[in-house]
C-alpha cells in the first residue's frame, strides 16, 4: 500500500485524483493540503503542509505555484519524494526544485498523460528521421474556450522534443499572417485552437511529398492526467533523491 499526501486535494485536478485513488487497492490517501476544506474528503485536510505530521511514501502535488516552496522544504525535511504537477513555476523556483532532487526524488512533467508521454517519446525517436526524408513539422493543439495561455504548455513539450531532434536551429513560428513566403525548412509550426469544452487534443503533423504522417493524442477528461500521477506516485514510492520524469515511468 502506498500512502500519499494529496497536496492541493479540493481543486479540480486533486477531486480527479482522489476519486480514482477511492478504488485502487494499492493506493491510500493518507492527508490533504488545500486552503479550503471542503468537508467531503475521507482524510484529514490541513491548510499548510507543514502541518502534516503522517506518514506518508509521496505526495503528489497539483496545487499553485505560490505554495511550492512551501512543499520543496517540507519534502526535503521529511525525505518525502514528490509528484510535481503544478505548472507556471519561475526559473528561480525550478532552480529550487533541482537542488532539493539532490536529496529527495521529484519527478516533474510537462504532462501527466502516459499518452502524451508515449508521443514525446515517439517523436524524439523518427523526428529526424523523417526530417531526413524531406518532411515538414506542425503542431496543433485544441482545448477548451476557458484555457488563458496560448499554446499550450503540452504543445510546447512536444514542439521541444520535436526540436531535440531535428536540430536547435530550428524556430517556433505561432503567426503566418505578416507574411507572404515559402515555408522555411527549419522552422515547426505550432497552432492553437479554443472552444467548448475540450480536454485536450494535439496533433504532431509530419507533412512530406504526397503523404502526411500525424501522431494525435485526445485527452476525453481529466482522469488520464489523474491517472497518469498516480503511476508516477507508485513509480516514485522509495527511489533515491534526483530528477525523474514520465519517460521514466513509461520506461
Amino acid at each position: 500500500m502506498i500512502r500519499v499526501i494529496m497536496h492541493g486535494c479540493n481543486g479540480r485536478m486533486g477531486q480527479a485524483i482522489v476519486g480514482l485513488a477511492s478504488s485502487d487497492e494499492d493506493i491510500k490517501i493518507v492527508a490533504g493540503v488545500d486552503k479550503f476544506d471542503n468537508g467531503q474528503n475521507s482524510f484529514p485536510v490541513y491548510s499548510n503542509i507543514e502541518a502534516c505530521e503522517l506518514e506518508a511514501d509521496v505526495i503528489i502535488d497539483f496545487s499553485n505555484s505560490s505554495a511550492v516552496d512551501g512543499l520543496l522544504k517540507y519534502a526535503v525535511s521529511t525525505h518525502i519524494p514528490v509528484v510535481l504537477c503544478t505548472t507556471g513555476l519561475s526559473d528561480e523556483q525550478l532552480v529550487k526544485v533541482n537542488e532539493a532532487s539532490t536529496e529527495v526524488a521529484i519527478l516533474r512533467s510537462a504532462n501527466m498523460s502516459i499518452g502524451i508521454n508515449l508521443l514525446l517519446k515517439l517523436i524524439k525517436e523518427n523526428a529526424a528521421i523523417l526530417r531526413d526524408a524531406g518532411f515538414d513539422t506542425e503542431i496543433v493543439e485544441k482545448h477548451h474556450r476557458h484555457k488563458l495561455d496560448a499554446p499550450s504548455g503540452t504543445a510546447l513539450a512536444l514542439a521541444d522534443a520535436a526540436k531535440e531532434a531535428l536540430g536547435s536551429d530550428y524556430e517556433y513560428v505561432y503567426d503566418r499572417t505578416e507574411r507572404r513566403m515559402e515555408r522555411p525548412v527549419k522552422e515547426i509550426g505550432i497552432s492553437a485552437v479554443r472552444g467548448g469544452s475540450i480536454v485536450g487534443d494535439h496533433d504532431v503533423i509530419f507533412a512530406g511529398t504526397d503523404e502526411v504522417i500525424t501522431l494525435s493524442h485526445t485527452a476525453y477528461s481529466r482522469n488520464v492526467f489523474a491517472q497518469g500521477a498516480i503511476s508516477a506516485a507508485r513509480f516514485l514510492a522509495g527511489r533515491a533523491p534526483g530528477m525523474y520524469s514520465m519517460s521514466d515511468v513509461i520506461g
